[in-house]
């Protein structure tokens, strides 16, 4: 079981208390429209079923594939957002993945703590040597993120997914980022 610290938060397997935190920061348009596979409204049977699929996920111990992690503030213990790496080869020593912040706890610098410590995870736990990321047309705030970290625009993939949200297809710009460019913060 993984357990990740940073000053402010917890990064951590998803449980089955975290429905309610989980409904309240995805059943939000403003969230939800920069993520390819979150419906809007998010309903409590999406929740259950995402938590169900990660509580299976988290059983596969080191033949997992990928690690999604809930975002919990340690003061409250409220889960804030979610976290992700996907899609992870270890013979390639790549991951993908994102982050997803409650609307009412951005702008507070908690999704790149966050993230950063997702970034630190991958190269140095996992020992991966290249992370990719995608962003949606619109939303600067990722890509903001994602340089700070050091990562650089590879390209743009037209039309790539249908937002599960609002139903438009969207342009998926893709980052990736180098462990050997990797800036830590």
């Amino acid at each position: 079981m993984y357990r990740l610290e940073t000053d402010r938060l917890v990064l951590r397997e998803w449980k089955q208390e975290d429905i309610h935190d989980l409904i309240e920061g995805l059943n939000h348009l403003e969230v939800s429209k920069w993520l390819a596979f979150v419906p809007f409204p998010y309903t409590e049977e999406d929740a259950k079923t995402w938590i169900r699929y990660n509580i299976d996920n988290d059983k596969k111990d080191d033949k997992r594939n990928s690690y999604h992690f809930a975002i919990e503030l340690k003061e409250n213990k409220k889960v804030i957002g979610g976290v992700s790496l996907d899609k992870i080869n270890q013979f390639q020593g790549t991951a993908s993945g994102g982050i997803w912040i409650n609307a009412n706890y951005q702008k507070l610098g908690l999704g790149t703590e966050a993230f950063g410590k997702r970034i630190e995870f991958a190269f140095q736990e996992l020992k991966l040597r290249r992370l990719e990321n995608g962003y949606f047309d619109g939303n600067p705030s990722s890509l903001k993120m994602q340089k700070k970290f050091g990562y650089k625009i590879e390209g743009k993939r037209r039309k790539a997914f249908i937002c599960m949200a609002t139903n438009e297809i969207m342009d998926e710009n893709i980052t990736g980022l180098l462990k050997e460019e990797w800036i830590k913060g």
